[in-house]
């Protein structure tokens, strides 16, 4: 085989080579499960703790949030899960309300003309938005004794050319960075607002 044939041989299977790594995209990243057990439970003087969840997400743009790898909806059940536990008596129970776990998304105007061929632009722009009420209600007549609530926002913006990894991770660190300030609130509405429902 001539030196021209083996160059030619050499040149294909790098090529190959070269095609297969493309084809390859890396792992995607696995995120841990947000979880409240580590801040401790409120003792509440209720008989259960109801979960209600009245955020619907409508499933398309500009919504995103049942895209991300860790749901808001689904954190913010974990939390009331994690840190409301019932201790008492029949007669009272606690409603934990999801009104709001959204995320949507925008499209950023890029730099037009050659200009932009020479810009890296913020391309999209992600916003949170979580809200959550604490109710504790009598059993007879099902009258509201007690509210707390919180609320949060978040944004980011990326810039193009961003991997689906990358966007991933940015949208973990959204949601954690939003339930930290929900966790937050939400420890001191209760503290001041519900004490004589604290055991």
């Amino acid at each position: 085989m001539t030196i021209t044939r083996w160059l030619s041989v050499i040149v294909a299977i790098g090529m190959v080579a070269g095609l297969a790594a493309c084809a390859t995209s890396p792992p995607r990243p696995r995120f841990p499960e947000l979880t409240y057990g580590h801040f401790g439970a409120f003792k509440l003087d209720v008989s259960r703790v109801d979960i209600v969840d009245e955020f619907v997400s409508p499933l398309k743009a500009p919504n995103i949030e049942h895209l991300l790898p860790v749901p808001p909806d689904r954190t913010l059940r974990r939390w009331a899960t994690d840190r409301l536990a019932a201790t008492g008596a029949p007669g009272r129970y606690a409603r934990f309300i999801i009104q709001d776990a959204k995320v949507t998304e925008t499209d950023l105007p890029r730099t037009p003309g050659v200009r932009g061929a020479f810009t890296t632009d913020q391309t999209q722009r992600y916003d949170i938005s979580l809200a959550v009420g604490l109710e504790i209600r009598a059993e007879r007549g099902n009258f509201r004794d007690g509210f707390a609530s919180a609320t949060a926002t978040r944004f980011r913006t990326v810039p193009e050319g961003i991997t689906i990894n990358e966007r991933e991770k940015i949208w973990f660190e959204m949601v954690e960075a939003a339930m930290n300030d929900v966790n937050a609130e939400l420890e001191r509405q209760i503290r001041a607002n519900l004490p004589r429902f604290l055991k």
